[in-house]
């Protein structure tokens, strides 16, 4: 039997926000996956990913997850021993929920008492978000659970407040003008020296401010406006969002990004934002007519993720 696909994921709004508190939408991308597999391990990406693994799963002995979620650790150990690796093209360092994959992969397959996503009730979604931030710690040092969350459940999720989640409805993309697009930065980023700086801008009152008062109030605006399908607050809304991440955000922004970033403010072509942490990786773009987008971002790798 083979084990299922786990896609990777995408933060369309909410990067470092939801921190605080702000609403935050999360939609699976499935050009990137991974499953678990077994093999001979005699290429040298399967001996490492299996050699990882290894090492993941003393991390995982050590962990004391509630009688709900327990994992079977000796099995997952075992099939360890007999050459199990994570068969992923999910890039790291990309913003894109590598370790997220890797951590449902697990969950899915080594959980004793198997829960099935069609039918989660709202509160257990709360709890086994809780159980994957524990469970992804060991990769980033502290996680919400929200990238193996989005990965186990392969549907977008509305991220209400730090309480509230909920499984959401995205309108379906159409072949119109418009697009959503990611922009290669061609430089990988650690998620964690990301959210020290953010950590170290809190300190300061005046960030704080400006990111409750407005930050928070462009970045919902955008997920309602957004999910009615309402595109004319979405990137009057959107444009503010993009110019507040230029000014604030500014360690967070590739310096191979700086200068189309501001380019898009200035004519409107287009807007970018963060896709996760930022620091390398992937950078969100946003436009009305992606023929235009495109020609002024000529020389930068570019994948469509939605049209409309």
């Amino acid at each position: 039997m083979t084990n299922p696909l786990f896609y990777a994921k995408i933060i369309l709004f909410g990067e470092y926000g939801m921190i605080e508190d702000s609403q935050g939408l999360v939609v699976p991308y499935s050009f990137y996956k991974g499953t678990l597999k077994f093999s001979d391990l005699s290429s040298e990406f399967e001996l490492n990913s299996n050699r990882h693994l290894q090492k993941y799963s003393d991390f995982l002995t050590a962990l004391d997850l509630s009688d709900d979620f327990k994992l079977d650790i000796d099995s997952f150990k075992n099939d360890i021993s007999n050459g199990l690796f994570f068969d992923s093209n999910i890039p790291q360092g990309y913003g894109v929920g590598s370790s997220g994959a890797l951590v449902a992969a697990i969950f899915e397959k080594y959980s004793i008492s198997k829960l099935n996503p069609d039918n989660i009730s709202k509160d257990n979604l709360k709890k086994l978000k809780a159980v994957f931030g524990e469970m992804e710690s060991y990769f980033h040092g502290k996680s919400s659970g929200m990238d193996p969350l989005i990965c186990y459940m392969n549907l977008p999720i509305l991220i209400e407040n730090k309480e509230n989640l909920d499984r959401v409805s995205i309108p379906d993309g159409e072949e119109g003008k418009g697009a959503i697009f990611l922009i290669d930065s061609g430089i990988t980023g650690e998620t964690g020296p990301m959210i020290q700086i953010f950590f170290e801008k809190m300190k300061t009152e005046g960030f704080r401010k400006t990111l409750k008062e407005e930050f928070i109030r462009y970045n919902n605006a955008c997920i309602e406006a957004f999910l009615k399908k309402d595109m004319n607050p979405f990137f009057r809304n959107l444009k503010k969002l993009s110019h507040w991440a230029y000014e604030h955000f500014r360690p967070m922004i590739p310096e191979s990004i700086f200068n189309i970033w501001k380019k898009g403010l200035d004519s409107n072509a287009y807007y970018l934002k963060l896709c996760g942490s930022g620091g390398g990786g992937y950078i969100l773009g946003f436009t009305k007519d992606y023929e235009k987008a495109e020609k002024m971002l000529d020389g930068f790798q570019k994948e469509v993720i939605y049209r409309f």
